[in-house]
């Protein structure tokens, strides 16, 4: 009886020890989950995604050579060599285009006066990996600006924001003295949503005629960068965003002809009073 109290003693000890090691066993795989929980949660969410840059508000650029009014050509460049203007090369004319005029009006005694005239567009596309069309346009905005005011030999020349043309324009202008004659240069740069619009238009006088005023050739100059402006919206039907559906003919009439009927119904129910 007395030995056998150690020996159980003993048995017990043994059993005890698995069980402890189950509990630490456990124990440790619990703090593994937690951690792996943890770890997952703190890894960064590879779903997300960039936020997608705004759409181009114009699409087209319109016909460069068209851009100005005839009416406003002729006043601008009286004897120009080529009515029509002389559109400038592009390789790709939905994203650039440009035209130009010049011509001498010859006065005879009284001298000749030369102009020159020409307009340019350039269209930014949206694009994800470089920004939106606007913001590009701005960007070359004022790459624009910056190469009228390097115009080599340039003398008094001025730099000054232009209101009521595009959403913002700048003009340049400056003096320069070319074929020993005195030339009175303007250079109008606009941006209109993701196009620039690039005006220049310079004159002289020539075998003794005067200098054209630096207000005629600045007046010149931004009536027909206006122009140009306007002819961007028109190409886009009056500045719908790029991708926007144009109302067809069919639209039109359906909205005369309803327009019609209504004034007919008026006109009746007048009548019926």
């Amino acid at each position: 009886m007395h030995r056998s109290a150690p020996r159980l003693t003993r048995i017990l000890a043994c059993a005890a020890v698995p069980v402890m090691l189950v509990v630490a066993g456990c124990s440790s795989d619990s703090d593994g989950k937690k951690d792996d929980a943890s770890s997952s949660s703190a890894a960064p969410d590879a779903t997300k995604t960039e936020p997608a840059v705004a759409p181009a508000k114009f699409a087209e650029l319109p016909d460069p050579c068209k851009s100005v009014t005839a009416k406003t050509v002729k006043s601008l460049v009286p004897s120009a060599k080529n009515k029509s203007g002389t559109r400038g090369k592009s390789s790709d004319t939905a994203a650039r285009g440009g035209c130009s005029w010049n011509g001498l009006d010859d006065n005879g005694v009284k001298g000749s006066q030369y102009r020159w005239l020409d307009v340019g567009f350039t269209r930014f596309a949206s694009d994800q990996s470089v920004g939106s069309g606007s913001e590009r346009a701005r960007t070359d905005y004022t790459k624009q600006v910056a190469k009228a005011q390097a115009a080599e030999s340039a003398k008094k020349l001025v730099t000054a924001p232009v209101s009521g043309i595009g959403e913002v324009a700048t003009k340049v202008t400056y003096d320069l003295t070319k074929t020993g004659e005195d030339f009175k240069y303007v250079t109008v740069v606009a941006r209109t949503g993701n196009v620039v619009v690039t005006v220049n238009y310079n004159g002289a006088g020539y075998a003794g005629a005067k200098t054209p005023s630096a207000g005629d050739i600045l007046k010149g100059a931004e009536k027909a960068a206006k122009e140009a402006v306007a002819a961007v919206a028109d190409a886009n039907g009056g500045g719908q965003p790029s991708g926007s559906p144009k109302p067809s003919q069919s639209a039109k009439a359906s909205a005369s002809t309803s327009a019609k009927a209504s004034t007919k119904a008026s006109a009746s129910a007048t009548k019926s009073d």
